[in-house]
């Protein structure tokens, strides 16, 4: 190899990399070319003429082995060390444009709430005694009353009542939420929130509720809405006393949302989301209620009648099933 095209080796791939960072002169990886290119300037050797020389060795066909020149290797460093350093920079600045939040997941889990939803692995038993706590699951499709019916037991019987649904749009609306945009979608298109989810939130309002009430009977309404969330549910929060299920027509559950709509502010109180719905509750949730009534814990009531007709058959079942003094 000639002494200019060893020369030259080096120079080519430096105007190579040189030419191929194009970004503005303000950036940290403008900074960064200047500095790789003065870097390498420097460092490459102004190498003189070098004629052929022959050392007395001689090959077989009689003429004079050449000298070997050495390789020039500091350029080639140079031209290393400075696209490292051009490499870092460009990392560097990519990371500043990524959300601190995607950057660093624990701290973003680093509010108690959101610690909270952290699952902690397979347990061995409940978090709460059955024989010290008393759920009742309240089922039924949209608008068949069961929020009504749930703040009649409250007031008669003294449990604390907690929608599945309110919470998971409190929880949506919660700022810092790693939840919040996949629950939205969820209630938007009427598919069902992934019940890890939905388990820690009503383990942790329970949790509450006895902190702060001592009250220990709950009614969670729109839960389970299918089976692996009352398996779930039952293996890791408290199994449940009895299923309250508020059977109606479809007819009469569009024209209660229908009404509510009007006064709600409900983005799932739509006929496109209450269809979907309906269609989620036959589909997801009728399997529950089913598996439910095999085991002899479900109180049926016809939740067509008036309000009051419909409390005073919820008061029989309850009475009858679980003995509760109201």
């Amino acid at each position: 190899m000639s002494s200019s095209l060893r020369t030259a080796f080096p120079r080519f791939i430096l105007q190579g990399v040189s030419a191929s960072v194009t970004t503005h002169r303000s950036t940290p990886v403008n900074a960064a070319r200047r500095a790789f290119t003065s870097i390498t300037s420097a460092a490459r050797p102004t190498l003189p003429s070098i004629q052929p020389q022959f050392t007395g060795r001689r090959f077989a066909g009689g003429g004079a082995a050449p000298q070997k020149d050495g390789f020039p290797i500091i350029p080639l460093v140079a031209i290393f060390v400075g696209g490292s350093g051009l490499f870092y920079l460009l990392v560097k600045q990519r990371e500043g444009n990524i959300p601190e939040r995607l950057r660093s997941k624990e701290r973003d889990m680093s509010t108690e709430n959101d610690r909270k939803l952290i699952a902690s692995g397979p347990r061995t038993k409940p978090a709460f005694d059955p024989n010290d706590v008393t759920v009742i699951f309240v089922l039924g499709g949209p608008g068949a009353g069961k929020g009504t019916q749930c703040a009649n037991i409250v007031r008669g019987y003294g449990f604390a009542h907690y929608s599945a649904g309110d919470l998971l749009r409190m929880e949506q609306a919660r700022p810092d939420s790693e939840f919040g945009e996949l629950i939205k979608t969820c209630i938007r298109e009427g598919k069902i929130v992934p019940m890890e989810v939905t388990v820690a939130l009503l383990e942790n309002a329970m949790r509450d509720e006895i902190k702060k009430t001592g009250t220990k009977r709950f009614l969670i309404d729109g839960f389970p809405r299918q089976m692996d969330q009352a398996l779930k549910f039952e293996q890791d929060v408290c199994p449940s006393k009895l299923v309250l299920f508020f059977d109606t027509t479809e007819d009469v559950m569009l024209k209660r949302l229908l009404r509510r709509a009007e006064t709600s502010g409900r983005e799932d109180d739509n006929i496109e989301s209450i269809r979907k719905r309906f269609r989620t509750f036959v589909e997801a949730s009728m399997p529950v209620v089913e598996y439910y009534e095999k085991l002899g814990k479900v109180v049926k009531v016809n939740s067509s009648n008036s309000v009051d007709e419909v409390y005073e058959e919820v008061k029989k079942g309850l009475d009858e099933r679980l003995k509760l003094k109201n």
